[in-house]
This record gives structure tokens, C-alpha cells and sequence, in this order.
């Protein structure tokens, strides 16, 4: 009999590889990554990467049963993913493309700067519509897919067989997810138009999941110029302020997404959603109660993750956390609140699955007290909630 799980995840697929700088590293990039200079480094983190990995396998440890779809090559770094699915004990349809390199990243995370991702696509490159074992989406009740702009088949002719893949799945009835990655604004991914891409294909997504970098890059150029400007050895992030994304939000949502939620790495996690009319039509994973989920606007604080050892795949593995509330039917508030937790407890392990906790073990760790961080915002736009401890937007149908 078929396996039918309850989520399928499909798209990007990639071995991981994070060599661990020592301590005494200099934070300044120009006196670190000097030409011909011997730098000293710590072991080797060899780890399965991408969406398919990170979102899937968390997901799976998170008590969701999941089913992986993606491509590899038949080459070293092929077999070394098998290798370490075969740890996590998941459920998996990989194809082995006969010629093709295995996608590979080495993650550069010097202490007290900002990742720097050396990426090979590979196999990915090949991904198409015809990749998907449609039957077996079918019987599940989410399908959730990651990081087209590093698969170029998803990219190309306007994302043409991007728009494929959902239009298909969703109208099967099965809810639809999508993430994103930023791709190497020289590449030919970089100079997509995805604005044109997106308006084609959010019609058919009813959870969009973009971070701040992602939808900025690809809708608001000046934002995205602005925050990259404001960083030079520090984290971009670290100069946003959360103002700026009800405009990205509502462009998203007006492009055809159900419901947007805009990652933000040390600065939080933030949702949109649309009218219970709109909800409704949703698919399987619609929310039960309609009235805590439908025109919402909220952005939770991160959680503090001290020591923050890398936040590679922190954004996918706070995915994870969002997913498994909404599959379990818990409540909006909730739902964000683990997204945090799971993208907190990601940061403390130089990979992205390692520091993953169950369900349980998580819920334990935020009804404890676990601290936030803090924001400080300006304006009237957002509300802070002290007793539901949230940020309520302008636009959000319980805010007082």
C-alpha cells in the first residue's frame, strides 16, 4: 500500500557543507578573506540543506507525517544525502538524475557576520513539472515547495512550470505552500522577473512564506537596497524596521495569496491574512475557526537563541513550526508563536536540523518563559498586546 502522508515537500535539495571558524575570527570581512591567506578552521558540519530538507525533516521530528520530493545526481555528494536521510528515517522519492551534479552548498558563518552561501545548483536545474508524483500529493493535505529560484526550470518563460505544479495541486484540493530563496542578483535567477513570475503563480498558493530579503529583492528594490546598504559586516536584518512590511504584505495578498507571511530572521515573523471568504477556498488545511484566522495582522518577536550558532535554514525550519500548528488546527497567535520557537532552537546547531526538538519538548520550552527579543517600533501602525505578548497591526479585525 501507498505511503499517504499528510505533507508532501518538494522542490530544493542540497548537501550542506559548514566548516566552523575559530573564536578569534575577525569580524571584519577585508581582514578576514584576504587572497592567498591561510585561515585556520574548525571540523566540518556535513548536513542535508534546502527546503526539502530542512522544512520536510523538521517537520517530520515535529510529529507531521512528511513526504520528500526533490532530485540528486549520481555522484559522491548524491550518495551523501542519501546517507544522511537514511539518519532521519523519512520518507523520501528522490530521483537520481544520471549526469548531474548533486547541488552542494559550502556556508560560510564567521562569528558576528552575516552568511555567505557558496551554492552549485546541480540537479536542481532539472526540476520540472513532470518531476511530481501527483497521485500521491493528491492524498495529502498540504503540499508545501521551496526555493524555485534556485531551480532554473522554475524560473524560466515567466514560471511557466511553476505555475504548472500548483495550478495542478491546487486544484486537487490540497492546500498549497510556497517559500523562496535570494538568488545571486548576477545570475540569470537574479534577473527573472519575478514580480511577472509571482503574479502568475500566488493566484494558485494559499500560503505564501517569503523572508524580508526574498520579497524585497523581488518587490521592493529600494527597501531591499536600503537594508543591504545599511549592512556591511552585519546583518541586514539587524537595520529593519517592521513598518515597512504591511506595503509588502498587501502586495502579496493582492497578487492572489491567501494568506503572507513574511520571515525576518532576529527580528521576528510576520503574518497577513485575508477574509474568511477568501480563506474558505483554501483546500484541505483550511482553518477550522475562522474568526481567530481571517483578517489578521501580526508579527511575533523572535525568540532570544543565545548562543546563536548559525541560522542556516532558520527561516525554513520556522516553516516547519508554522505548518505543524496549522496542521494540528491551533490557533493563529499559536501558530507564529511556534514558527519563532522551531527558527530559535534551529540557530543553536551549525546545521539545520540538529537542534530541532519535538512538539511536545518545544511547547514546553515557550509555556516555560523562554525570552524574547524585544522590539522597539515607531509610529502608531503596530500595537503591542502585553497579555497575547504580539504586535497587532492596523489592519487586524480584533485589534482594539
Amino acid at each position: 500500500m501507498t505511503h499517504t502522508p499528510t505533507v508532501v515537500v518538494a522542490g530544493h535539495l542540497c548537501l550542506d557543507l559548514t566548516p566552523q571558524f575559530p573564536p578569534d575570527t575577525p569580524t571584519d570581512m577585508g581582514k578576514l578573506f584576504i587572497p592567498g591567506k591561510l585561515i585556520n578552521m574548525g571540523s566540518m558540519t556535513i548536513a542535508t540543506g534546502g527546503p526539502v530538507s530542512n522544512t520536510g525533516i523538521a517537520l517530520s521530528i515535529l510529529g507531521i507525517d512528511t513526504a520528500l520530493m526533490a532530485k540528486i545526481g549520481q555522484d559522491f555528494v548524491g550518495k551523501g544525502v542519501l546517507e544522511q536521510f537514511s539518519r532521519h528515517h523519512v520518507t523520501s522519492y528522490l530521483q537520481e538524475v544520471p549526469g548531474a551534479d548533486t547541488s552542494y552548498t559550502v556556508a560560510l558563518v564567521p562569528k558576528g557576520m552575516d552568511r555567505i552561501f557558496l551554492h552549485c545548483t546541480g540537479a536542481n536545474d532539472t526540476f520540472d513539472s513532470g518531476d511530481l508524483d501527483y497521485d500521491l500529493i493528491a492524498q495529502a493535505d498540504l503540499f508545501h515547495f521551496g526555493y524555485p529560484p534556485l531551480m532554473r526550470q522554475m524560473y524560466v518563460d515567466n514560471g511557466k512550470e511553476l505555475v504548472a505544479i500548483f495550478k495542478r495541486v491546487k486544484e486537487s484540493g490540497v492546500t498549497t505552500s510556497l517559500d523562496l530563496s535570494l538568488p545571486d542578483p548576477n545570475s540569470e535567477s537574479g534577473k527573472a522577473d519575478w514580480q511577472r513570475i509571482l503574479e502568475k503563480v500566488l493566484p494558485y498558493v494559499d500560503l505564501f512564506l517569503p523572508s524580508i530579503e526574498e520579497s524585497s529583492f523581488m518587490v521592493d528594490s529600494q527597501l531591499y537596497q536600503s537594508l543591504r546598504s545599511s549592512a556591511t559586516t552585519t546583518d541586514m536584518l539587524e537595520h529593519l524596521d517592521i513598518n515597512d512590511l504591511p506595503r509588502i504584505s498587501e502586495r502579496f495578498l493582492k497578487m492572489g495569496a491567501k494568506i503572507v507571511v513574511v520571515k525576518c530572521g532576529v527580528k521576528g515573523f510576520s503574518i497577513r491574512t485575508s477574509s474568511a471568504e477568501v480563506l474558505s477556498h483554501m483546500g484541505r488545511l483550511k482553518p477550522a475557526d475562522m474568526g481567530n484566522w481571517a483578517d489578521r495582522e501580526l508579527h511575533e518577536e523572535s525568540f532570544n537563541a543565545e548562543p546563536v550558532v548559525s541560522a542556516t535554514g532558520s527561516g525554513d525550519s520556522s516553516i516547519a513550526g508554522f505548518l505543524s500548528s496549522l496542521v494540528r488546527g491551533f490557533p493563529i497567535e499559536d501558530s507564529i508563536r511556534m514558527a519563532c520557537a522551531v527558527g530559535g532552537l534551529n540557530v543553536r546547531a551549525y546545521d539545520a536540523i540538529s537542534g530541532i526538538k519535538n512538539w511536545d519538548e518545544t511547547r514546553a520550552l515557550v509555556a516555560a518563559g523562554w525570552e524574547k527579543n524585544c522590539l522597539q517600533v515607531s509610529g502608531d501602525y503596530w500595537t503591542y498586546d502585553a497579555a497575547r505578548q504580539v504586535w497587532i497591526g492596523r489592519h487586524d479585525s480584533q485589534r482594539s
